[in-house]
């Protein structure tokens, strides 16, 4: 049987936040340690220009999230981990599947469609305004990203799944035309990735601005925590841990034993701030060890540098 390659893009956009950590940050960590496994994971700078980032915070966002994988354990001497604008390659066989590619391929793409309706929404009469070519052609570059390495597998979230398909389609093209060279990719959706809700409620995105940083300083990490939405029951009245976003975050992070002590005091009455102090507590325990490693990364830029070179 022919190996499995295992290929994952992070974004480099923004601080890693909690949610990042539990959905994307934490798996991946646990696969990079598989002896079965062979893994890549890259740092999708080119892809972060499609977002029109400023160049410096591209920059900056990189080393951060570089120093977080490393600071939570990435085993980069058995897995593969590398930044894409440090590979031509990518970028000259991006080239190459573009010269293959229905423009009606890329009509379909889902963050293409999302943008048109945008502007047809707010009564624009260009269905295409501020739309780059980068955003357009987003699906050819993560093609490129994937077919370049022969990955076989490509963990997704559900709305990533469009882009692996689209990779395959690409492949599948690109091999009736010039043989069989290109192996077709198969996305994995784990439905059991955890999807944390953030500080109001909502699903925890920087888009929504509700975001836990992973490695926000103990006083810092202790207010946000203070400031998650919770019903107005007192202490003592017996509390659901359904749609409670404090028991959700703790049940990430906890064992299923810690948890079910979690419940019990739920049902016991427990008072929100004694229970955001417990979660407070919790996750600072918990980041604490590699919050130090991170921050001696990001204070010595060449280390991180060295491990991606």
């Amino acid at each position: 049987m022919n190996e499995e390659i295992y290929l994952t893009g992070i974004t480099t956009t923004g601080t890693p936040h909690i949610g990042n950590y539990v959905g994307a940050i934490r798996p991946g960590i646990a696969a990079s340690k598989d002896p079965e496994k062979k893994n890549y994971y890259f740092l999708a700078d080119f892809h972060a220009l499609a977002k029109n980032e400023d160049p410096d915070k591209i920059s900056r966002s990189t080393l951060e999230i570089a120093a977080a994988w490393m600071a939570l354990g990435l085993d980069t001497g058995h897995a593969t981990f590398y930044r894409q604008s440090d590979i031509p390659e990518i970028t000259e066989l991006t080239w190459v599947l573009t010269s293959m590619t229905a423009k009606g391929l890329m009509n379909r793409a889902h963050s293409y469609k999302a943008s048109v309706q945008a502007n047809l929404d707010s009564g624009n009469n260009d269905p295409d305004k501020g739309i780059t070519m980068a955003l357009y052609s987003y699906p050819i570059l993560m093609a490129a990203d994937i077919l370049m390495f022969k990955s076989t597998k490509v963990p997704v979230g559900r709305d990533q799944k469009q882009h692996v398909e689209m990779a395959r389609d690409i492949a599948q093209r690109f091999n009736h035309h010039y043989g069989d060279l290109f192996v077709l990719p198969e996305p994995v959706i784990d439905d059991h990735t955890a999807v944390l809700s953030g500080l109001d409620g909502r699903k925890m995105s920087k888009s929504y601005n509700n975001t836990i940083p992973l490695f926000a300083p103990e006083k810092a990490l202790r207010k946000l925590i203070m400031k998650i939405k919770t019903n107005s029951l007192e202490p003592g009245e017996p509390k659901q841990t359904d749609g409670s976003t404090l028991f959700e975050i703790y049940k990430a992070f906890a064992s299923r034993e810690e948890t079910d002590e979690v419940a019990k005091h739920y049902a016991d009455g427990i008072a929100w701030g004694q229970m955001k102090q417990q979660l407070f507590e919790y996750i600072n325990d918990h980041i604490k060890p590699a919050r130090d490693e991170y921050e001696r990364l990001v204070a010595d830029p060449a280390m991180v540098e060295a491990e991606l070179e």
